[in-house]
């Protein structure tokens, strides 16, 4: 009889690895079978929100399943990769994340996440450039205006930021260590909100993703004054660039990705990329990404991990070397 049990154990102990990939092989091959949470680390109406909007639109599609918008704003995004970090690992939820929480936080803020050990990083969907921008009632008709008013009355000066980590902080922060200035950075939930003060004469100027600023930079509300990317940008080719505007080696532009939670079966990390290789190379996609200031792409899981890698580098140093703190 003790044989006979010995055996039964043994058999089981066998077998249990095969039934655990038959059963994660059978989920990938019918996911997604009802709808997706995809999870918005900033408020309604910002490039983040819209982006994950267009997108959820469009994967609803391919999937046959409806993917529902769940905004988790606050922290400078963190409440929302948080939030993601703690789902089930299953594939039913994923989140757009971006430079400021997936990069900078952590590296400036006790974050309630790691992104190493709480998410699988899955590709990379969208790059864009930011601009300085101030309101058009501003005396700084140029940057060299701007930096010249900032050196002669240190501190006098604010600018908006979408919370620590953000790239509107980042760049506060640059044109300040890298002009040898003294301003006074003011965090918001959202880009949305800093721009609307911006607007209303409460803010001196702000390093601002495309999207917030493009309608009043058209309408004459806000003046731009420079942009971030290293070339001038064919969306926006009237807006020098940091150099061409007299502060050299500024070069910084935001990033959007794909993260799910760890532990999502390698079955269904792919089913993401069949979709995303699909739905990002969608003519109407990439006209209504464009729109919006950005670049839509899909690149592979490798690419992504290699390209964030950099960017933890990159920004690692740049912190370390400007003493760059959160609040």
């Amino acid at each position: 009889m003790k044989t006979l049990v010995q055996s039964r154990l043994t058999i089981r102990r066998l077998l249990l690895p095969f039934l655990c990939f038959v059963s994660v092989t059978a989920a990938a091959q019918t996911f997604p079978s009802r709808p997706i949470k995809l999870v918005v680390t900033y408020p309604p109406g910002g490039s983040s929100d819209l982006m994950a909007r267009i997108m959820g639109q469009k994967l609803s599609v391919f999937w046959g399943q409806p993917v529902v918008i769940e905004s988790k704003p606050g922290a400078a995004g963190s409440i929302g990769m948080e939030f993601t970090a703690r789902q089930p690992a299953d594939g039913y939820t994923f989140v757009v994340g971006n430079l400021g929480p997936a990069a900078v936080n952590p590296l400036i803020s006790k974050v309630p996440y790691s992104m190493d050990k709480d998410f699988i990083p899955v590709a990379l969907t969208a790059t864009g450039p930011n601009i300085l921008v101030v309101p058009a009632s501003s005396p700084f008709k140029t940057l060299a205006d701007m930096l010249a008013a900032a050196r002669a009355n240190p501190g006098s000066l604010n600018f908006g930021t979408s919370g620590p980590g953000s790239m509107a902080h980042l760049g506060g922060e640059l044109i300040m260590r890298q002009a040898g200035i003294k301003m006074t950075g003011v965090a918001y939930k959202g880009g949305g909100l800093a721009v609307n003060d911006l607007l209303a004469g409460h803010l001196h100027m702000m390093v601002s993703d495309a999207l917030p600023v493009s309608q009043f930079i058209k309408t004459g509300k806000l003046r731009p004054l420079a942009i971030t990317s290293a070339k001038r940008s064919p969306m926006t080719p009237d807006i020098p660039t940091f150099a061409e505007a007299g502060l050299p080696g500024l070069i910084a532009e935001n990033w959007w990705g794909v993260f799910l939670p760890a532990g999502t079966p390698q079955a269904i990390v792919d089913s993401y990329h069949a979709a995303l290789d699909k739905v990002m190379a969608d003519p109407d996609l990439k006209e209504r990404f464009a729109g919006l200031g950005v670049e839509a792409m899909a690149t592979s899981q490798d690419e992504f991990r290699t390209f964030l890698a950099a960017e933890t580098a990159k920004y690692t140093k740049l912190v370390s070397d400007n003493r760059i703190k959160g609040d």
